[in-house]
């Protein structure tokens, strides 16, 4: 496994983070659903496949062989960062919820999840069978 290069790692997290973020906030401007929280999240959840997928891609496009899991994980805690510094005092606390509430949500985990799986994807099958056709 080659080693995680940390400044493309953050430039890839906030490129997604900013997709997302933007993604989210811009549901709440068109009232789809009753519940607009859970309009917001849903939007997220398909919005973070493109956009993981991106990020993905402007990290491997360096030709970096960093394992996929070990890159989602990563990508996922610097938008967790990005979370906590801008996020959660900008769109939630003014609404009422606060840091627990927000981290505390299965829906925030369970987009966690897909966005770390998303980047694993790509890495299975754009580099690890990209290296595999390279060898045969």
């Amino acid at each position: 496994m080659k080693s995680l290069n940390l400044k493309h790692v953050a430039i890839s997290a906030a490129t997604v983070y900013a997709i997302g973020i933007l993604a989210f906030v811009g549901s709440y401007f068109i009232p789809l659903l009753d519940e607009a929280d859970f309009q917001a999240n849903l939007v997220l959840m398909i919005a973070i496949i493109p956009s993981a997928y991106l990020g993905a891609h402007f990290y491997y496009r360096k030709a970096h062989g960093t394992n996929g899991f070990i890159l989602g994980a990563s990508m996922f805690v610097g938008a967790m960062v990005l979370d906590a510094l801008i996020t959660v005092p900008l769109f939630i606390i003014p609404n009422g919820g606060n840091y627990v509430s927000f981290f505390g949500d299965p829906g925030f985990w369970l987009i966690g999840v897909e966005y770390i799986g998303v980047v694993v994807a790509y890495w299975q099958f754009r580099v690890v069978d990209r290296q595999v056709r390279h060898v045969l």
